[in-house]
């Protein structure tokens, strides 16, 4: 054996771990299918601007041990994420805030919004949500679902709001506040000179090699090492034996704009159902950027199929127990850990990812 850790996938998950094994004094090796670091948190210059190839990320917490941990690698610079959501060329605020609520209804005070909300839930007739469109209603009434929720929503997931589990939209902020901050979080910026600087500082010192897919060698890769930090799809790990799990994928158009400003935000959501894509990305905004020219991205969402990149796990109960079925065969795995996103089927934040790995490592490693 020539490493104790093989660990497959540079992604955060991956590339935390191969550092605490390195500081351990562990022999480690990182190997990814794709050609950089990163994961889906890959950020890549394009004319002075750091782009977010794989969408936006944000990072935020409030759990205080991993904001110190991860600001060992990067400055994090004010980023507030305050998206704007466009109706039909209406304008919105996101979160759902007083300036949301005034906009829609003319409403001035937090009691007259809540009101409205209320009436509204009240003629729906809602008293247990039982799905998304329902929980959606009951958050910030029928009007706002309408033209905020539904269209978005539907488009993001490939199915009606009637068919998804109302956790789903539970993690929306809803305030009868005038904060525009999206996240409710003590820690919040995104790492100066971006993400990609920030994981090369992570794996620092640690053997990586790119290009390099394991599971199409499996059997000689598992012979490198006596154990294997596994964070792709774990479906795929078991050749999809008891059939695939779905996921959301999503795809990029990226184009450079010779102007200096082209939407005034970061993000702006396109709510309405007939606008083919979810939202528009403008990087710059990321990192205050006042370069002369512009990148944006226009997201659009599809369904995912073998050979596509997964992106969200449609955790609805026909996934939850295919995921349990594989999980069973994951524990049987004794020279395995299965982690991250794709690992365990898991909608991830990244600190939630950092507090999971650091987790493992700490018990792993002791």
């Amino acid at each position: 054996m020539q490493y104790d850790y093989l660990v497959v996938g540079a992604g955060l998950y991956g590339s935390i771990f191969a550092h605490e094994a390195k500081k351990a004094g562990k022999r480690v090796l990182v190997i990814d299918k794709r050609p950089q670091i990163g994961g889906n948190v890959y950020t890549e210059e394009i004319e002075g601007i750091n782009v977010h190839i794989y969408g936006a990320h944000i990072f935020h917490t409030n759990n205080k041990k991993v904001w110190e941990y991860i600001s060992q690698f990067a400055e994090f610079n004010r980023y507030t994420n305050s998206p704007v959501a466009n109706y039909h060329g209406e304008l919105y605020s996101l979160p759902f805030n007083m300036y949301t609520f005034n906009k829609m209804w003319g409403v001035v005070t937090p009691e007259e919004a809540a009101a409205k909300i209320e009436e509204q839930k009240k003629e729906a007739g809602i008293t247990e949500p039982s799905n998304l469109e329902e929980q959606a209603i009951s958050l910030v009434g029928m009007d706002i679902y309408e033209k905020l929720v539904k269209g978005y929503t539907e488009k993001q997931w490939g199915r009606s709001c009637r068919e998804l589990p109302s956790f789903i939209i539970k993690r929306l902020p809803v305030r009868l506040t005038f904060d525009n901050n999206y996240f409710n979080a003590r820690y919040q910026g995104i790492p100066i000179g971006g993400y990609t600087r920030m994981v090369e500082k992570i794996l620092e010192g640690v053997e990586v090699q790119l290009n390099t897919d394991y599971l199409e060698k499996k059997e000689f890769w598992d012979g490198q090492a006596e154990k294997i930090i596994y964070t792709g799809p774990i479906d795929a790990y078991f050749a999809y034996k008891l059939g695939a799990l779905e996921y959301r994928s999503v795809r990029f158009e990226t184009e450079v704009l010779d102007k200096p400003n082209f939407q005034g935000n970061a993000v702006v959501n396109y709510t309405d159902r007939e606008t083919p894509w979810t939202r528009i990305i403008e990087h710059k905004f990321f990192e205050f950027g006042d370069q002369p020219k512009t990148v944006i991205s226009r997201e659009y969402s599809s369904e995912w199929k073998v050979g596509d990149e997964p992106y969200y796990p449609v955790n609805d109960e026909k996934n939850s127990k295919l995921y349990q079925e594989y999980k069973k065969l994951a524990e049987e795995e004794t020279k395995v850990i299965f982690g991250g996103r794709l690992g365990e089927y898991k909608y991830y934040d990244m600190d939630a990812v950092i507090d999971s790995v650091l987790r493992m490592s700490e018990k792993e490693l002791c």
